[in-house]
Order: C-alpha cells, then structure tokens, then sequence
C-alpha cells in the first residue's frame, strides 16, 4: 500500500477529513470514507454514469477522478438533494413518473440532469434526450425519465 494523504473534502456543505491514497478514485472515497453510497460504481470506466455527482456545478463521472483532486471542491452526492423528508423537484418528478425501476442508476441520473438543468432550464425535447444518452439504464426504457425531466422544465417555467 501507498503513502496516505489526509486533506479535506466538502460534501453537501460537510466537511469530510479523509487519508487516502494518492490512486483512489473520487467515487470509492466517498462511498467509503465518507459513508454516502448513494453514489453507485457500476463499469469503473466513466462509460455508465451510475457514479454521477456534481463538482463545482458541472456534471462529473466520480470514477474518473482521484479523490486528491477534488481537494477544496464543492460536491454535491444525491444524499444532498433531498431537503430532509422534501424531495428535490427532480426525485420527486421521477417517483411521480415512474422513471425507475431498479434503482440503482437512478442517483447518477438525478444528479446529472440537475446539474444540467441549472445550466439550461429550458432544453429542447432533442436536448433532453441528448443529455439523457450520457448515462446507462437497463430497465426503463428511458421514456419514463424522459417524461420526468419534462415535468421538472415544465415546473422551473
């Protein structure tokens, strides 16, 4: 094993201490280190999405990263979303909709199209679906999450 680093890394406005190693991604640091694993790892190769948070208001494959990196960045993990039992209006368009069945790529969906939102907050329909390609679902079809996203623009109008 390597030389650990300890450093600071803020996650949904809480500062998290961690000594880690220098090759650690982003993502199994913050499941591990820091307890939230919401963030999912599914192909480990940015190609899936599961691992999707928001660093710095952008959309970020957390696999992709070294956790050093993200040193003195604002993360935000789908545990931040949720305003204790209020829904963000983006998980609650996704239960209202249907835009989930497993679940399990669910998170990185929500933070993706949350951090693509408050970029543009009002996509085209080709728009959406150009977002939505980015990450992986294996059991809805994407209609559903397609529906949800609408009715989330349709709220922000």
């Amino acid at each position: 094993m390597g030389d650990k680093i300890p450093f600071t890394l803020n996650v949904n406005s809480r500062d998290y201490h961690v000594n880690v190693e220098a090759r650690q991604t982003l993502a199994d640091v913050i499941r591990e280190e820091c307890g939230l694993t919401g963030t999912r790892v599914g192909c480990e190769h940015g190609v899936c999405g599961s691992c999707t948070i928001i660093v710095d208001g952008a959309p970020l494959r957390a696999c992709l990263m070294f956790a050093v990196q993200a040193e003195g960045k604002e993360i935000r993990t789908i545990e931040g979303m949720a305003d204790g039992a209020e829904l963000h209006p983006v998980q609650r368009a996704f239960s209202e909709n249907h835009a989930l069945q497993c679940g399990f790529c669910t998170p990185g969906f929500i933070m993706l199209i949350t951090a693509a939102l408050e970029q543009d907050s009002a996509p085209a329909d080709e728009e959406i679906r150009e977002m939505l390609s980015a990450n992986l679902c294996r059991c809805t079809g994407y209609q559903n999450i397609f529906t949800a996203v609408k009715q989330y623009v349709g709220e922000l109008s």
